[in-house]
């Protein structure tokens, strides 16, 4: 085995085998995980104590990341839609020992459950949904189930999940907008879109959270490129909502109160 060249977590063996067999997979000491999506947990930077929404959760892989990141302390919220895929979350959670998860199911991005946490989360991760065409290395039929008129419906999708959970971010806290995707229209394009209707928000440049490990940016932004990192395809933006939007905090307490 050998230590990934860009994740500082990652573990690679050079041969394939049953990992699941294994007595540090069977511990929860290891987990399965693309190093491109320990590079998205890396942008987050959740800390200990801190309260922190997986917005876009899934079977909960970067929530696991996000949680050793944690070291089990703070909150950490797993939000999906699907139940079938947080079900799957759940034997991982075990194996893992975290104790600060709490998964969330929820009917949409604009489920009324999530209010409560509206300004008040210090990291919130969005991991969109989205076409998936970074994995074509090992996903080759993709390209066959994808088209215009689906990328359409899905900027869309990604336009309104990343408005609805840049309300549960508090002033001074981080966003993370993140897709498995190489097309612009899901990536750059939304990042632009969202800054430009949310001024309060600015690009924290990638570079500034991960230059420290040596990982190269694509200026702003994380961009992953499997023929140049042998990674999955992989985009990602740290948005960081200004201190000046305190007023929000204000109006949150007035609301608190029934001022």
């Amino acid at each position: 085995a050998r230590a990934t060249p860009l994740s500082p977590v990652g573990i690679r063996l050079p041969h394939r085998v049953d990992i699941s067999r294994h007595p540090l997979f069977e511990d929860g000491t290891l987990e399965v995980q693309d190093e491109g999506s320990q590079l998205l947990a890396q942008i987050v930077g959740a800390k200990r104590g801190e309260m922190v929404i997986d917005f876009c959760a899934g079977a909960g892989g970067k929530t696991l990341a996000l949680a050793a990141m944690m070291a089990s302390t703070g909150r950490l919220y797993a939000c999906d839609v699907s139940e079938r895929r947080l079900d799957n979350l759940g034997p991982r959670l075990a194996r893992s020992g975290a104790s600060n998860v709490q998964a969330m199911r929820i009917e949409s991005e604009h489920d009324k459950r999530l209010e409560k946490f509206v300004g008040k989360a210090d990291r919130v991760l969005v991991d969109a949904p989205c076409s998936g065409l970074g994995t074509l290395k090992r996903n080759p039929d993709l390209k066959w189930r994808q088209s215009p008129a689906s990328i359409r419906e899905l900027v869309e999708k990604q336009n309104s999940i990343l408005a609805a959970a840049s309300r549960l971010v508090r002033p001074g806290g981080r966003l993370v907008y993140a897709t498995c995707s190489l097309l612009s229209a899901e990536n750059d394009d939304i990042v632009a879109a969202f800054l430009e209707k949310h001024p309060d928000f600015s690009l924290l440049p990638a570079s500034a959270v991960l230059g420290k490990q040596g990982i190269a940016c694509d200026g702003d932004v994380l961009r992953l490129l499997p023929h140049k990192h042998n990674t999955d395809g992989f985009f990602a933006a740290a948005l960081m909502l200004s201190l000046s939007a305190l007023w929000w905090c204000a109006v949150l307490l007035a609301r608190d109160m029934g001022l």
